[in-house]
């Protein structure tokens, strides 16, 4: 190797046993050999060598491992909210194996058993058939789950549980679509409460298994429908229906898959001019910089937007319904893009979470929100909604680059101090239509005196 040669050796965690041969004890390693990558000096400093180590790093995956993160318990380091078992654990349903033998939610079995019936009905096929399609998968569905949270569970256990909740879930959509859930004998707080339990990170199975009995089902067109028309109820090919809220709230206004994480690297790396810092602190900031709120044309949480023209700007937000729902929901999509194997997050609902942060400090920034019909509050006082986002808001990753083309523009504009000068002049002696024709009034009664003046002192000839 040259001087001017860099190896990096990339391997799998090495398990190292003793073993007893005849002559003498040997080590023995179960890990696959160590692949070395050689990279050059050049490469080091250089794009293509990061490009290389990620194909090399992607060569490295074990049989079976995908890149979707797998269900699993909320990260370690999310486990310490004051409020945990409110926000992260379910309070009605069980779905899954991490709280199916929670003893406090066994009185839901009764629901599931009559909501499964009326799903079996609905699918013109018997529950042995149904079931059958679950257990020849069980192999491919174990390999959406985490090990550690499956380790106590049975095969045969693992596929009824998944083959009831799987038949449940869906049939819980429908009734919940079209009005139904009295018939299946469930009141509507109840409802209330399952509907959160259904986007909580560990209360999740794998979306296979819905489609695997989609497939399986005569109503096959109708329950999709229920399903595309639910999350839209919730919104503010995935692994489950959390990862499906997510996508949904998250979709690219242009329709494109958003960037991977090494787009993103490259571009940080070929950027030379450094991002300032935000120096806006709220709303009331930027309606004094003269920055009005506009709420965006549709929902998706990629659609922040700012324009800007002479002295006024504008700054469009996706619209999104407080209430009590919303803190569960943003929290355990948070803790989904926190999760250890999650490598394919842009982390979208905390950039987001914590840009909506940067604008509100207090009650009179919701109140602004609400007025440009950004926020609709059905939580409460606007005091306590700004409390929930400053709440959630601690100790966020965010993604630097999601909204920085946004927080630079509004930075630039809120700078520009002729801009601020003339908004704040604008908003101080122009805040209403009949000062506005009160100035031009007067301007024309100026313009007439110095007419008149004028002729005075100059009189035709």
């Amino acid at each position: 190797m040259s001087d001017k040669e860099t190896a990096i050796s990339i391997e799998e965690p090495c398990v190292m046993k003793m073993t007893q041969s005849n002559d003498k004890n040997s080590v023995v390693s179960t890990s696959k050999p160590r692949k070395v990558i050689i990279f050059s000096a050049e490469e080091c400093s250089d794009i293509a060598g990061i490009d290389k180590l990620a194909t090399a790093v992607e060569g490295t995956k074990a049989p079976g491992q995908t890149d979707k993160p797998k269900i699993q318990k909320v990260p370690m380091v999310l486990r310490g909210h004051i409020n945990f078992e409110k926000f992260y654990e379910p309070r009605t349903v069980p779905i899954g194996p991490i709280h199916h033998k929670d003893e406090k939610l066994q009185l839901a079995q009764q629901y599931i058993e009559n909501i499964n019936i009326e799903n079996t009905k609905k699918s013109g096929k018997t529950t042995t058939d149904l079931y059958e399609k679950i257990k020849e998968e069980m192999e491919a569905l174990k390999l959406f789950f985490h090990p550690e949270v499956i380790k106590d569970y049975k095969e045969e256990e693992l596929s009824w549980m998944l083959f009831l909740d799987g038949c449940s879930t869906l049939q819980f959509m429908y009734g919940v679509v079209h009005e139904k859930m009295r018939e299946y004998n469930i009141k509507s707080d109840q409802v209330a409460f399952a509907q959160q339990d259904l986007f909580l990170l560990e209360n999740q199975i794998p979306f296979k298994v819905l489609t695997l009995l989609l497939d399986s089902s005569n109503a096959k067109d109708d329950l999709k429908k229920s399903i595309k028309r639910f999350l839209q109820m919730n919104v503010m090919a995935p692994s489950h229906l959390l990862e499906l809220l997510q996508k949904v709230a998250c979709s690219p206004k242009d329709g494109n898959l958003s960037k991977k994480f090494t787009n993103f690297l490259s571009k940080g790396l070929m950027k030379k001019r450094p991002i300032g810092q935000q120096s806006f602190r709220n709303v009331q900031e930027l309606k004094a910089a003269g920055i009005k709120l506009k709420p965006s044309e549709n929902w998706s949480l990629r659609e922040i937007d700012f324009t800007s023209l002479c002295f006024k700007g504008w700054l469009k937000l996706p619209p999104l319904v407080v209430d009590d729902s919303t803190e569960p929901k943003l929290l355990n999509m948070i803790a989904y893009e926190m999760c250890p194997d999650n490598f394919r997050t842009d982390y979208e609902v905390s950039s987001y979470v914590s840009f909506l942060d940067s604008l509100i400090d207090h009650s009179n920034d919701v109140k602004e929100l609400r007025s440009a019909k950004i926020l609709y509050n059905l939580l409460g006082s606007d005091e306590e909604v700004a409390g929930l986002f400053n709440e959630i808001a601690t100790d966020l990753v965010t993604c630097p680059s999601f909204y920085r083309t946004v927080i630079e523009n509004i930075q630039r504009h809120y700078d520009n101090r002729v801009m601020t000068w003339m908004a704040e002049a604008y908003n101080t002696h122009f805040s209403s239509p009949l000062v506005i024709l009160a100035f031009l009034g007067a301007l024309i009664a100026l313009a007439l005196t110095f007419v008149q003046t004028w002729l005075a002192f100059n009189p035709p000839s």
